[in-house]
């Protein structure tokens, strides 16, 4: 993986443009500590950052390649998993390669294709192409957005990186925060509404979708959508497309040049992959599998069990390690750690995040990167096959609005009167629920009621499932893996994610509800699917996500820290909070946890309080001007 900068400028020489480029360029270093490389011409220049995995020699970026009078130059972050099958495609029609990166074939790939070439990529990736025939670049990000991108468009001209605070560091483009940007923080936050950069002039291009950047402007066009069509495979058939597609898609993601491993929570998620992954390097004579997993001082001490998380999971993954035999190595980080990590985070972040949720896979990513470069991980496959609770619980199928944050008051509390006059809370909350809503394509060929055989609450039920999906799948998804790619690019290391393998999400997104429920159960039919590859113990023990401290110093640390920002008169912070019930929030100490997160399912009030701290670092750190 690789940190990328672009400029395309109408008006200007970028030739000369050495020293503001290496600049905005300098601050994707941690995302690709290996290499640097630059690229200068009058109308585009290109900074890229390599974190090599693959080819260290052949992959060298920017990359170009010469088809007549005609230069095209590439730019690429990311990773193909079908490489071999689009280089073999290419060279029956006459190409040669020089090397066997994958950046060479996305690049030879748009020789043959043009924009259409995304169509035929099977990765993760995000880059642009300056097209010397044509004066345009082209640029696209594959169809899930496990890899940004974000761009600003200006008067005459427009920029592209992998982080924003590399757009930022350009001297035209000022920290500026507007109406909409406050709502996305303090509204929608830690999630961002697709396509959304929250500051003002910056956006995000949206997973599936490429753009073209001309002097006559910029044209998006969406490339990939998920298929809406009539599921007609039996359990059997669907039970066997599902674990095929599985285990390609985990054996080609083990394709590394360098140390590659898997973060192993003992879930059903990661022990697949995990099960796999080992047993793929045995067969090739390579040999224990690293594994990684992530605890908190003393948590064994303080953990109870509840709906959300219902056993601890220390005990799974030493039965996981043993039963494939991985050399395991588990990270325990302390209190103290986990809180001054909140601050990295957030710049690593660019926004305010997930509060310890992030730190503490920033620090988890630290320590996995002193064994291997590249990991696997399990994320996306409760969003993909309906793992979280909201898929079952009658309140969330209920609620008029996104069901991971159906608490809204919890957050509200805290702002002050003046800004919720003025973001209007629920009608921008509802205005982007509607909107996504409104992107759902209805399944076609659908039987006339009097002949289908489901009552009308079956099917309003598996309507409204589809939209929960949906919503899940576009909006809540984004922040797993923008806080997966920021915390662990911010380490050096690259994370592979299995379970948004393009085929798998658009197989099973028109699975029946009853199918992918099977026996009642989340993630029922992959359970199913998974027969035999993990033992029966771990394939059917019940969910527990990403783990969290419950530590009592970590809300006495975080509650600290909190009362000394709010005590700063100087404190950017303060107009934007509700002071008195804030402090009156920070008085209680039996109350909290609630138990009513207002962020999915770790974020609680100890949670509210961390997040809060980093929007007055953010504020602080980045300089930023509220309009």
């Amino acid at each position: 993986m690789c940190g990328i900068i672009g400029w395309i400028d109408w008006k200007r020489d970028l030739s000369s443009q050495q020293e503001v480029l290496g600049s905005m360029t300098q601050t994707l270093t941690p995302r690709g500590p290996d290499a640097e490389g630059y690229w200068f011409s009058p109308r585009a220049a290109f900074g890229h950052r390599r974190l090599i995995v693959v080819d260290p020699e052949g992959g060298l970026q920017p990359m170009s390649r010469q088809r007549g009078e005609h230069t095209y130059t590439l730019i690429y972050n990311g990773e193909l998993y079908n490489t071999q099958d689009v280089r073999s495609e290419l060279q029956s029609l006459g190409y040669h390669f020089e090397g066997h990166s994958d950046t060479e074939v996305v690049l030879v790939s748009y020789l043959e294709w043009g924009p259409s070439c995304v169509e035929r990529l099977n990765g993760i990736f995000a880059f642009g192409i300056w097209d010397s025939k044509s004066q345009h670049l082209f640029a696209a990000r594959d169809r899930m957005g496990v890899k940004p991108l974000f761009y600003s468009e200006q008067n005459g001209y427009l920029l592209f990186a992998s982080e924003i605070k590399a757009i930022l560091k350009h001297p035209e483009i000022s920290p500026l925060i507007g109406k909409n940007g406050l709502a996305e923080v303090f509204l929608i936050g830690p999630a961002r509404t697709p396509g959304n950069g929250v500051f003002e002039g910056i956006s995000e291009l949206r997973p599936g979708h490429s753009m073209i950047y001309s002097n006559n402007g910029l044209k998006i066009y969406q490339y990939w959508a998920l298929p809406n069509n009539i599921h007609t495979d039996d359990l059997s058939q669907t039970s066997t497309k599902i674990r095929n597609l599985f285990l390609d898609t985990v054996q080609r993601q083990l394709v590394s040049d360098v140390p590659i491993g898997t973060l192993l929570s003992g879930g059903l998620d990661s022990s697949a992959i995990t099960a796999i992954a080992a047993n793929t390097i045995a067969y090739q004579g390579k040999g224990p599998l690293p594994t990684f997993s992530v605890d908190y001082a003393d948590n064994d001490k303080y953990f109870k069990p509840n709906d959300f998380q219902p056993g601890a999971d220390g005990p799974w993954i030493k039965r996981m390690s043993e039963a494939f035999s991985t050399q395991h190595t588990n990270c325990t980080f302390s209190i103290p750690d986990l809180v001054e990590a909140l601050k990295i985070a957030a710049s690593a972040r660019d926004f305010p995040g997930m509060a310890d949720v992030d730190s503490s896979l920033f620090l988890f990513s630290q320590e996995i990167k002193k064994h291997v470069t590249v990991g696997l991980s399990g994320e996306c496959a409760d969003e993909v096959f309906g793992g979280y609770p909201w898929f079952h619980r009658p309140d969330s199928l209920a609620a008029e609005t996104f069901p991971w944050a159906l608490h809204v008051e919890n957050r509200l509390q805290v702002l002050s009167p003046e800004l919720i006059e003025f973001l209007q809370p629920y009608d921008y909350i509802r205005e982007r629920y509607e909107e996504a809503l409104a992107e759902i394509s209805k399944l076609p060929g659908n039987a006339p009621v009097h002949q289908d055989s489901r009552t009308v609450k079956e099917r309003q039920r598996e309507a409204r499932i589809r939209e929960i999906s949906y919503l899940t799948l576009t909006r809540f998804m984004p922040t797993l893996l923008d806080r997966k790619d920021r915390m662990t690019m911010a380490t050096g290391l690259e994370v592979r994610v299995p379970f948004c393998d393009h085929r798998i999400v658009e197989y099973a997104w028109n699975i029946p509800w009853e199918m992918k429920a099977l026996e009642g159960r989340e993630k029922g039919l992959l359970r199913h699917a998974l027969t035999g590859v993990l033992p029966e113990d771990v394939l059917w023990r019940r969910k527990s996500p990403y783990p969290k401290t419950h530590h009592p110093a970590y809300l006495q640390a975080v509650r600290s820290w909190l009362k000394e920002i709010v005590a700063d008169s100087s404190s950017p912070l303060l107009p934007l909070i509700n002071l008195p019930a804030l402090e009156d929030l920070m008085k209680l100490s039996d109350t909290l946890p609630s138990g009513r997160p207002w962020f999915g399912q770790l974020m609680d009030i100890p949670q509210l309080f961390a997040f809060l701290i980093q929007v007055d670092f953010w504020l602080r750190e980045k300089e930023i001007q509220i309009l």
